[in-house]
């Protein structure tokens, strides 16, 4: 007879017993979780946020002259870039009384680029434009301006960036002014109410 070959064994794992294993002690054993029926009486309850008083639909009725301009740093250097007086403009756009406003972030963004953007920096500290201090952390102007926009609806954004937009444009009732044709143009005022977004 010949001798027979063995099967080589894989290593095999020592099992672990579940927690609701019957071999386990009563008091080591994991404990069914008991369903609490719901009372189809009770009123369920979700949080939903609160609609900002100030709109009628889509329109604003905050937004009165003298108009307040939330300004970002790029739409300084594209003015500058198109030889454009920020006031001045903004008045010739809106034909009224602007107070255009740089929040502490976006000075801190501009004073960061300060070799690039000399120009830009001494536009900004000019004493015509209103500062906004921050209270959040971090200097992302962005979010600065988008969580501003969020909590008061009286400001119009002065912005050249595309993603800055696109955030802004969820935000019902919040106009965007932008550079086209070496002039400023704005996006949605109250009184083009269903006008397409370019």
């Amino acid at each position: 007879m010949g001798k027979q070959k063995k099967t080589r064994q894989c290593a095999t794992m020592k099992q672990r017993l579940s927690l609701r294993d019957q071999r386990l002690k009563e008091k080591d054993r994991l404990k069914p979780k008991k369903k609490e029926k719901k009372d189809p009486s009770t009123l369920k309850e979700r949080e939903v946020p609160q609609h900002p008083s100030c709109l009628f639909y889509q329109y604003n009725t905050q937004l009165s002259p003298p108009y307040h301009i939330l300004v970002d740093t790029n739409f300084i250097n594209f003015s500058i870039k198109a030889k454009l007086d920020l006031v001045q403009s903004m008045m010739d756009c809106l034909y009224a009384k602007c107070i255009p406003c740089i929040t502490d972030s976006v000075m801190a963004e501009t004073e960061k680029l300060e070799q690039k953007y000399l120009v830009a920096l001494r536009i900004a500290k000019d004493p015509r434009f209103e500062r906004l201090p921050c209270t959040h952390k971090g200097t992302y102007a962005d979010d600065c301006l988008v969580q501003r926009v969020t909590q008061h609806k009286c400001y119009i954004v002065a912005t050249v960036d595309q993603d800055l937009k696109r955030r802004i444009w969820k935000i019902p009732g919040v106009p965007i002014m932008y550079i086209s044709n070496h002039r400023y143009n704005i996006e949605r005022m109250p009184d083009d109410y269903g006008a397409p977004r370019f």
